[in-house]
């Protein structure tokens, strides 16, 4: 595993940002693509086919057009590739066992030798709408034809669906134009390639997996920071200030996140209400983040506590303590219950049942995650659907995929006159080809401090 080289940076606080801004946690962009463009040629090689055997399909036509790109595009395509070339058709044919799969790109690159690049740029006129118009990449409709009638495929998978987002990327328009140029014929054995798109998004590689470890020590490593005294000053700090700090320090280490960090704060005798929604976060209070990180197309998500020490005290109250053993133990009730072949829905109503009996009072809302924050593959609940996701929450996790453990438990603390204190946690977890779970990193057991 590459070392995480910003222990010594990370100590030294706000005066160091001219120096992390020249670090490079996960080499230059040049080491990160070559880094990816190996995980895309194991994924095409060895996860592609099998899924396409998996499912029964023969052939996998994936059209798009620039700036409306279907939802598997980032999981086929280089790194150095941004959009599709105007109109772009992947096509995927299973010549069995000994041939493997043919992949071609109508329109597109050869992605670094891994397609067959075939280009039609020539501009047809058509008649729409009763006027003239340039209709670009119309005519690769035909060579799609032409590839179809030479390999005769039984099934063809196309990405439609009513229930995963991450399967729907055929646009009306594409449909359009595949139908009238296929006929009949063709369009009859069209297929959609629900579990296929969604299961080839979720799955990963281990090499995918050793530098999610280093991008999850990364996270670690700058939230210890963010709840500690180099940053937090009792009086003075404002949650806000520690969601733009979050941003920064992130930017100034060349990544980005995919979504807005959140900071609160949960103090004793005071409701959400009181507090407001900036406060300037004092002794006592109990702290919350939720931060990620995107790199080399993969991001992270996480949920921590930390907790301001008042003067005298070494260690938060042991109510809070216990809260986030609560906490613990429902994350704990999630690895028992979570394993390929069972449905989201089904690990989720067995994680609820069991911490029912445990007499802890929570919400179970974890995500599939990789290359999307919320990834493809089947929710373990959501904050508002605690009977089951309807659809989604029905398809079967898999082996070599990720999840984000997302849950909250609710417990009261005597330290704070009963007052119910809420844990949400957030953690990454891999589930590996032998169906066993770990961390991708590790899970927090004990709150951040600031001293």
């Amino acid at each position: 595993m590459r070392p995480i080289v910003l222990a010594g940076l990370l100590a030294l606080g706000p005066a160091a940002n001219d120096g992390m801004a020249q670090t490079r946690p996960f080499g230059a962009l040049r080491e990160q693509a070559a880094r990816q463009q190996q995980w895309l040629a194991e994924r095409l090689d060895t996860v592609l086919p099998a899924l396409m055997r998996k499912y029964g399909v023969d052939m996998w036509v994936i059209p798009m057009r620039e700036y409306n790109e279907d939802p598997t595009f980032t999981s086929l395509v280089s790194p150095t590739t941004f959009a599709a070339r105007r109109r772009t058709i992947y096509v995927f044919f299973d010549r069995g066992q000994a041939g493997g799969v043919e992949r071609i790109a109508l329109g597109g690159t050869s992605q670094g030798g891994l397609y067959q690049a075939v280009r039609s740029t020539r501009a047809v006129t058509a008649a729409v709408g009763g006027r003239q118009a340039e209709l670009w990449g119309d005519q690769q409709w035909q060579v799609l034809k032409d590839v179809i009638e030479a390999r005769n495929p039984k099934v063809i998978a196309i990405n439609s669906s009513r229930t995963f987002a991450f399967a729907d990327g055929l646009s009306s328009g594409e449909l359009e134009g595949m139908r009238e140029a296929l006929g009949p014929k063709w369009t009859g054995r069209f297929r959609p390639a629900e579990g296929l798109a969604v299961d080839f998004i979720a799955h990963r590689i281990p090499a995918e997996e050793a530098f999610y470890t280093e991008l999850t020590q990364l996270v670690w490593s700058l939230i210890e920071e963010m709840f500690s005294s180099a940053v937090v000053k009792p009086g003075v700090t404002k949650t806000s200030d520690l969601v733009w700090w979050w941003r920064q320090r992130v930017n100034d280490l060349g990544l980005a996140t995919w979504f807005q960090p959140s900071v609160s704060v949960q103090r004793r005798g005071a409701t959400a209400e009181q507090l407001g929604d900036d406060p300037v976060i004092q002794r006592g209070d109990l702290l919350w983040c939720d931060v990620g990180i995107t790199a080399l197309r993969m991001s992270t998500d996480t949920q921590h506590n930390g907790y301001v020490l008042r003067e005298g005290e070494t260690e938060p109250p042991a109510g809070l303590r216990r809260a986030l053993a609560n906490s613990n133990r429902f994350q704990d009730i999630l690895f028992e219950e979570t394993r390929p072949g069972r449905t989201g829905n089904e690990i989720l109503a067995g994680t609820l049942a069991k911490l029912k009996a445990a007499g802890i009072d929570g919400t179970m809302y974890s995500h599939p995650i990789g290359m999307h924050g919320h990834g493809a593959g089947p929710p373990i609940g959501l904050w508002d659907y605690q009977e089951g996701v309807p659809g989604r929450g029905d398809h079967k996790v898999i082996a070599n995929m990720w999840y984000s453990a997302e849950l909250q438990t609710t417990t009261p603390v005597a330290e704070w006159n009963g007052q119910p204190v809420r844990i949400a946690q957030e953690e990454d977890f891999f589930i590996g080809s032998d169906g066993r779970l770990r961390w991708a990193l590790r899970r927090q057991d004990r709150f951040h401090l600031v001293r």
